[in-house]
């Protein structure tokens, strides 16, 4: 008999853990202080275009790595795109950089969760 416990809250927690792991160890890495404010800030851009974009793409309706993959790679250059916008950053070199160092570790956070939940059976 499979289970059929559905798995979308669990991968959503996890992958919303992921993504706040993910600020905190940025603004560590950066010599700043891991408080609401700056998790807000680094976080919900990302997480808002993410949340748009996860019914479309079957995130956790339909949930494999092949769409863990394309919603972080359409999210998180969108996310951050925004995140620069609303806080009136530019978009030299530098964000690039950024966008890089960003998408690698945000990447790396995502699916050691995501084999955490392989793991504990939750997905």
């Amino acid at each position: 008999m499979t289970r059929s416990r559905p798995a979308a809250t669990p991968l959503f927690l996890l992958d919303l853990l992921a993504l706040f792991l993910f600020a905190g160890a940025g603004l560590l890495s950066h010599g700043l202080p891991v408080t609401f404010g700056g998790l807000a800030r680094n976080v919900l851009p990302v997480l808002f275009v993410w949340l748009l974009l996860s019914p479309f793409l079957g995130t956790y309706r339909k949930p494999t790595w092949q769409n863990l993959l394309l919603t972080w790679a359409l999210a998180f250059p969108a996310g951050l795109w925004l995140r620069q916008m609303v806080l009136g950053l530019g978009f030299g070199v530098g964000f690039f950089v950024f966008l890089g160092v960003a998408m690698a570790f945000s990447l790396l956070f995502l699916l050691l969760f995501r084999g955490l939940a392989k793991l504990l059976r939750l997905w």
